[in-house]
């Protein structure tokens, strides 16, 4: 029997497995669904461009991880960028973030949001909904403008329906000075979370997915898709008819999946929860062009007529993503419960409106790819934030650990997940020395009585 059993190989299915083996430990299985590991931190090769599955860069604040990559890769082989990210809304391109970047807009935009903000109300409730965290921190003027349109067509769910819990880190703030500075003239500097980035210079993402797993010494079962945990044998059983006792199971699948494969939960609490942990799906579409399109970076599109939320060139991400002189392209949009007719008008109309957009004709397009990634961005409703908690206490019973971006049901970065598989590591870790201790306790004091 193995003691530990790992469900994803994605990145923080091998954060774990790495770190548990960094700790001397190895009596652990992985499994991944599919053929290939990395989860969505994958790159596809096609027509010599490189895609990924929708953009991901290296967001480093933590010393730790920043001792991670430079151990394991070396910070020689990643680009460091300064974010060259636009807003594009009222036919003109602002730099990111728009409260501190209205310079250039017009004159009815600036005065809302420069009304709003100075007339903005505080509220005491600190369970906030995201309009209500909006409105008191940024005043009606920039809700209206860029934070209502834009998160609605990133999560496809209304701004009254999400709860602000997930703001703090990711949403920069402004002040009156900033915002009436920046709407006289264009700033140069860069603020927030993802300010600066590091990506692979070569390989795509996947490049950072490789070389952790080749830091991994036991083998990575592949083309393992889980059928059901058998809460009382402590099994997980697989599609392909295998059947893995397990100790303590470390899930890093998404959440909802994992709870609908529960049996021998004594009450119905766990599967109906899946039922109500809410996440969108993204289209993401790629596009390998044959001239130069843009310096930047990224794209957002708050305006409503647009049908998607961003586009990105992971050509400036590094060179080596696109043949010389051409452009790789990608684009997103959300959808949650949608029909597939809904998807394929909307898919259709996304790619007439990025040719329009840049002046791309179909002669130009050398190749195309077309991702659907299922789960993409949790959706932070009330009901998740009451529950979650009492989820993760329910499987922490039955020795499951669920973490990670899906696990545990949660926006997170690459970086976080590597911390989360450092985390619960560390974590079983521990627990499992002081086993040991009392045991040998125990022993001894026996061998006294003797």
């Amino acid at each position: 029997m193995t003691r530990i059993v790992i469900i994803g190989a994605g990145l923080t299915g091998l954060s774990t497995a790495y770190h548990l083996e960094q700790n001397g430990y190895y009596d652990y299985t992985l499994y991944e669904k599919e053929d290939s590991i990395g989860g969505l931190c994958r790159s596809a090769n096609q027509d010599g461009f490189t895609f990924d599955f929708t953009g991901h860069l290296l967001h480093i604040n933590d010393n730790y991880f920043n001792h991670f990559i430079d151990k394991l890769i070396g910070f020689e082989h990643f680009h460091k960028k300064t974010r060259r990210s636009f807003i594009y809304s009222y036919n003109t391109y602002t730099p990111y973030p728009y409260q501190t970047n209205l310079y250039g807009l017009p004159s009815h935009v600036i005065t809302d949001c420069i009304e709003g903000f100075i007339k903005r109300k505080t509220y005491k409730n600190k369970k906030q909904a995201y309009d209500t965290w909006v409105n008191q921190h940024f005043g009606r003027g920039l809700a209206k403008h860029f934070f209502f349109p834009y998160q609605e067509k990133l999560f496809d769910y209304s701004p009254k329906k999400i709860a602000s819990s997930w703001t703090s880190r990711f949403v920069p703030k402004t002040s009156l000075k900033e915002i009436i500075s920046g709407s006289i003239k264009e700033k140069t500097t860069t603020v927030g979370y993802n300010a600066t980035f590091f990506y692979p210079k070569q390989g795509g993402i996947n490049y950072f997915v490789t070389q952790l797993a080749s830091q991994i010494k036991n083998k990575c079962h592949t083309q393992y898709c889980l059928k059901l945990v058998d809460l009382t044998n402590k099994t997980v059983v697989f599609e392909n008819g295998h059947i893995q006792p397990f100790d303590i199971l470390i899930n890093t699948i998404p959440l909802n999946l994992l709870l609908q494969k529960l049996k021998g939960e004594p009450s119905s609490y766990l599967q109906n929860a899946s039922e109500k942990l809410l996440c969108n799906s993204v289209i993401n579409f790629n596009l390998g062009i044959c001239k130069e399109l843009s310096d930047k970076h990224w794209i957002y599109f708050p305006d409503k007529k647009t049908p998607f939320y961003r586009l990105g060139f992971y050509n400036n991400f590094s060179a080596s993503m696109a043949p010389s002189s051409c452009s790789c392209l990608y684009g997103e949009f959300s959808a949650l419960n949608r029909s597939k007719q809904f998807i394929s008008q909307k898919l259709k109309y996304s790619l007439e409106q990025t040719k329009k957009h840049f002046g791309i004709t179909e002669h130009d397009i050398l190749t195309k790819k077309i991702s659907h990634i299922n789960h993409a961005y949790v959706i932070y409703d009330f009901w998740r934030e009451k529950n979650l908690p009492h989820i993760h206490k329910r499987l922490n019973e039955y020795g499951i650990y669920s973490i990670g971006r899906y696990g545990q049901w949660k926006y997170s970065s690459m970086q976080e997940a590597i911390l989360d598989g450092k985390a619960i590591a560390d974590q079983l870790i521990f627990a499992m020395q002081n086993e040991e201790k009392i045991t040998n306790i125990v022993s001894k004091t026996n061998e006294r009585k003797l």
